[in-house]
């Protein structure tokens, strides 16, 4: 029996918020170890309230095909929230979960590590490329393979400690499982001996591009079908491209093409560079421009058989946080409440503030208070309401909920982060979609699946906040970045980051907290 460790770290890391993730925010949302990460990996939930079956459970399924072989070893699970970076206290103490956890299995004959592949820790550069550094410090050359979300950002360090990564294809994401499933047979392969991965991988001066990235729509799903009928074909075991998270703290930062074949160094190479140019050439294709909250709620009113038959969904693109803002701006209820009269509108806004005001207080208690603005004070003001108590929740994830009604709005304010973009946040503390005007949501594309019963139009509504996309701009790079520079040619930036023409490792450079510290 050939022994394969399993783990998950993952967190999407916005630098420009101020709200740093804790350990509390991966013990609230998803924290599992040693049995009750394989009971939660092999018959699910894997991560309560989102995922029956993510990445672990696609390993677990690649495994259960050779359980004469292989015996999985489940190491950690841990998963929070995309936010501000962790602190460094709390990424220590993950990174020692891995180290110990490792060194408490025993040998071990290789290892599968689910990385979100855009986290960022205060102090630390390039903490994914650490952690495996530090698997590697216990596992030795055994075979590691990686996989990363399809925002994550490949670096040097990691390409030079990984075996094999692979990553998402599709966007809005929903084929977790089945990249678990492929990084699975990769290294359960490789350690069999029946296969030998070679890697190679491309990076890109450029964080926007290629529109709206969705998979199946122009201009991207041409780069996508190239890889999927690469796979397919046998030409490679894995094909990848990562559009990066924009907001990610890293000085090379920028697109990625990565493919793993079974010992064809020179097909990985010439795959790897055909879907760069393919994504060079769609670097001026950019995310389409978003109508102010006024216009937003001018359209909204104008769609009146659409809401009559479902609902307006209002994208709050400044405030996203599953893109790591921190949900308390206060920019678009404003408007909401001022220029939506008579529009049902549901929203949300993070604000413990508020909880703790409240949370005392009785059902159906009228309160004037300030709502938001809080966590993020530089970006948006508190907003003086007047309301009444509806309901109050505990709920995993979210923390402590009170859903506040004030004239046509009814305001989710939670305690935990405000991640709105599956209709089970308004239905389970009892708003159904189905009656509302307005539904605002806090997500950039899975929305887009989730409300597909209810949504009858999409906004996305820019107001000003971590997530607008020139708001990266401010950030230090490694030099000209598309689209914020004028660039003609991405290959000389790509051989320095690769090492090709003598250039330094980018992990070590300088992040944008420490150059402001």
């Amino acid at each position: 029996m050939k022994r394969i460790a399993f783990a998950r770290i993952a967190q999407e890391s916005n630098s420009l918020s101020p709200v740093a993730t804790t350990l509390a925010d991966f013990e609230g949302s998803h924290f599992l170890e040693g049995a009750a990460l394989m009971k939660a990996a092999t018959s699910g939930p894997e991560v309560a309230g989102f995922f029956k079956r993510a990445e672990l459970g696609g390993f677990m399924l690649a495994a259960a095909e050779r359980k004469a072989e292989i015996e999985p070893v489940p190491l950690l699970s841990a998963w929070a929230s995309s936010g501000g970076p962790l602190t460094k206290e709390c990424f220590e103490i993950l990174e020692a979960k891995i180290i110990e956890g490792l060194r408490a299995a025993g040998p071990v004959d290789g290892m599968y590590f689910c990385l979100h592949g855009a986290m960022g820790v205060i102090g630390v550069p390039d903490p994914e490329a650490r952690l495996l550094r530090s698997a590697r410090s216990v596992i030795g050359g055994a075979p590691l393979v990686i996989s990363h979300d399809l925002h994550g950002n490949v670096t040097r360090a990691r390409v030079t400690a990984a075996d094999a990564i692979v990553a998402y294809q599709t966007n809005p994401h929903r084929d977790h499982a089945k990249i678990g499933k492929k990084a699975g047979s990769i290294v359960i392969g490789t350690v069999l001996g029946e296969i030998k991965p070679t890697m190679a991988w491309r990076t890109l001066p450029m964080i926007l591009g290629g529109g709206r990235t969705i998979d199946f729509l122009a201009p991207m799903r041409a780069v996508f079908r190239h890889m999927r009928r690469a796979e397919k074909s046998g030409e490679v075991l894995a094909a990848s491209t990562l559009m990066c998270h924009p907001w990610n703290d890293d000085p090379a930062l920028g697109w990625s093409t990565v493919t793993v074949t079974n010992n064809d160094i020179a097909g990985a190479e010439r795959l790897a560079e055909q879907l760069a140019e393919m994504c060079w050439e769609r670097r001026h294709e950019q995310p389409p421009a978003f109508p102010s909250a006024s216009e937003a709620i001018a359209t909204a009113r104008s769609v009146r058989l659409r809401r009559k038959i479902g609902c307006v969904m209002m994208a709050d693109a400044s405030d996203v946080v599953t893109a790591g803002a921190p949900g308390d701006s206060t920019h678009l209820i404003r408007a909401l409440l001022g220029e939506a009269s008579g529009l049902l509108t549901y929203c949300a806004v993070r604000d413990p503030h508020a909880i703790d005001a409240l949370w005392s207080r009785a059902d159906g208690e009228e309160v004037a208070l300030a709502i938001g603005g809080t966590l993020d004070p530089a970006r948006s003001t508190p907003l003086p309401v007047k309301g009444t108590i509806v309901s109050k929740h505990a709920r995993h994830g979210f923390g402590r909920t009170i859903v506040f009604s004030v004239e046509h709005l009814r305001v989710v304010i939670t305690e935990g982060p405000a991640m709105v973009m599956r209709p089970s946040f308004y239905t389970e503390v009892g708003l159904s979609p189905w009656k509302a005007d307005i539904v605002v949501v806090k997500n950039f594309f899975p929305f887009l699946m989730f409300f597909l019963p209810y949504n009858r139009k999409t906004i996305f509504v820019r107001t000003q906040g971590t997530t607008d996309f020139d708001a990266a701009f401010q950030l230090r790079f490694d030099g000209p970045m598309h689209p914020r520079d004028s660039i003609e040619d991405w290959h000389p930036r790509d051989r320095m980051r690769r090492g090709l023409d003598g250039g330094s490792i980018s992990e070590q450079a300088p992040t944008v907290r420490e150059l402001r510290a």
